[in-house]
């Protein structure tokens, strides 16, 4: 069974590990997160802590990659300060990053969303030109994103079949099967993997940081297209496709 994640537990390991900042006060973050619990550490900190073992490769494969990707990249990203080790009440590493201020994309507060699609497609063509020697193929630390559609496809047809007849199956099957049948040709770049509009970030109506990297490895880009149907209008969705230099969106 995996540990309650609370301030107090974290407490305990800032002063088991990290004394310089064991004084600071800890409130959690709300929303905390799935895949992490996410806590305030002061005012300029965050402490992350994985919520379960499907989580536990995250902190390290960020704290190893993300101080390589931040000076290549337009946008600022949460690059850790400090790694925290397994130990006694807490079986998996966990990080303390800069607390980095601003409001998520959401629906509500994205007025400018072509400005918004342009600056996150820059990001992304960014970040695919970083060097990706070495980096971590899609794997069980980000649940295969950016490997072959087919890795999904049990889950898919479960889906479908879950369904029944409260939609159009058949349209969905064939779109999917369709779907299996493309492929990245090009050489595997870096992918954030999460592009969701609660990890990214704006200040005063502008795109400011991109945030939550442990879905990221090196593989096909595609899977992080999916936040132009989840954000953007129709419009929106070409300024995005045109900066991200991809198709297919």
């Amino acid at each position: 069974m995996s540990p309650a994640v609370t301030a107090s537990l974290v407490r305990r390991l800032l002063r088991q590990q990290f004394p310089e900042w064991a004084t600071l006060p800890v409130e959690p973050v709300a929303p905390g997160g799935w895949d992490n619990r996410t806590f305030h550490l002061g005012d300029e900190l965050v402490v992350r802590v994985p919520s379960g073992p499907a989580y536990a490769a995250q902190p390290q494969k960020e704290h190893r990659w993300l101080p390589r990707l931040a000076p290549a990249l337009p946008l600022r990203i949460p690059v850790p300060v400090a790694l925290g080790a397994p130990g006694e009440h807490l079986p998996w590493h966990w990080s303390i990053r800069p607390w980095i201020h601003g409001e998520v994309a959401s629906h509500d507060v994205t007025r400018d969303r072509d400005g918004l699609a342009r600056d996150l497609g820059r990001f992304l063509r960014a970040l695919r030109a970083c060097d990706a020697t070495g980096g971590p193929e899609p794997g069980v630390h980000n649940f295969y994103r950016g490997g072959p559609l087919a890795t999904y496809d049990g889950e898919v047809r479960d889906a479908l079949g879950v369904l029944g007849d409260t939609g159009d199956v058949a349209a969905a099957r064939a779109c999917w099967e369709d779907a299996l049948t493309s492929a990245w040709r090009g050489v595997p770049v870096w992918i954030h993997g999460d592009v969701a509009p609660s990890n990214l970030l704006l200040r005063e109506g502008r795109l400011a940081a991109v945030i939550d990297f442990g879905c990221c490895g090196v593989g096909d880009p595609a899977c992080d297209l999916a936040v132009a149907w989840t954000l953007f209008t129709a419009r929106s969705r070409a300024v995005f496709r045109e900066s991200a230099g991809l198709g297919g969106t």
